[in-house]
């Protein structure tokens, strides 16, 4: 499979670098202007590798195991995985214009849905893997301090609303207006063009920042110390010689058969 293949794994991997650096300069009107040809040619060279990657990875998804079923219902379950997905977005924006007339103000948005490609990275790039991994498995812990976050903004920003309201109609007009100056307070970012004025609500604005700062230190705390454990984890894996069971597809250590 195309996994097992370093060099075919170099060249995409430094294919979708280059896909994402073309994209950036692109922009500069300048350098498209004097090298489009050069910009179409390389495009039409890497929607045809990702097309063909595609495809083989499609039609060889019946040999992975981790999909159950057919050979049709495997291939079904990859095309709608999340690196199935992926994959299409990678190419769709070249060939859906092709197929239907859209307005050149659409092209351009497909045109840039092309960054997306940037995550096909995650299918060759180890520490991706392990961030990825890392954050599957602190989702609950993750989602919960979302939870909090987001309790914690609605109560100050409906509090800063009923402070402020009188004193600020134009900047604390609504809660939904005085959300962005909570966001911007328990973040610790401090835009400073909304600010409370009177002496209760510079008093609240303290408070808010002062949790801010350690409820954001919270979820860097969960992901850290999981991707900690998870290289501690893979060292000590790296000790050990591990075989791959050809039924299950699961990890034997040699000196424990």
């Amino acid at each position: 499979m195309i996994n097992n293949n370093p060099l075919i794994i170099k060249f995409i991997y430094s294919l979708i670098v280059l896909n994402v650096i073309s994209l950036i300069i692109e922009y500069y009107k300048g350098i498209h202007d004097n090298y489009s040809e050069f910009f179409q040619l390389f495009e039409m060279f890497s929607v045809s590798i990702f097309t063909i990657e595609y495809l083989l990875r499609l039609w060889t998804s019946d040999l992975n195991n981790k999909f159950k079923g057919n050979f049709i219902v495997k291939r079904m379950k990859f095309a709608s995985s999340t690196l199935g997905l992926i994959d299409l977005i990678a190419i769709l924006p070249f060939y859906l214009p092709f197929i239907f007339p859209f307005d050149l103000r659409i092209i351009r948005i497909l045109r840039t849905l092309r960054l997306l490609r940037i995550f096909k990275l995650n299918r060759y790039s180890k520490s991706l893997k392990t961030i990825s991994g890392v954050l599957k498995e602190t989702k609950d812990e993750l989602i919960m301090t979302v939870f909090v976050a987001f309790i914690l903004l609605v109560l100050s920003s409906t509090l800063m609303y009923y402070i402020e309201n009188d004193v600020q109609p134009e900047n604390f007009a609504s809660i939904g207006h005085a959300f962005w100056w909570a966001v911007a307070t328990l973040t610790t970012v401090g835009y400073g063009d909304v600010y409370p004025l009177t002496a209760l609500g510079k008093i609240l604005s303290a408070i808010i920042a002062i949790v801010g700062i350690g409820f954001i230190a919270l979820p860097t705390g969960i992901i850290s110390s999981a991707f900690i454990e998870k290289l501690r984890h893979d060292k000590h894996k790296k000790g050990k010689q591990f075989i791959i069971c050809p039924n299950c597809q699961i990890e034997i250590n040699k000196d424990n058969r």
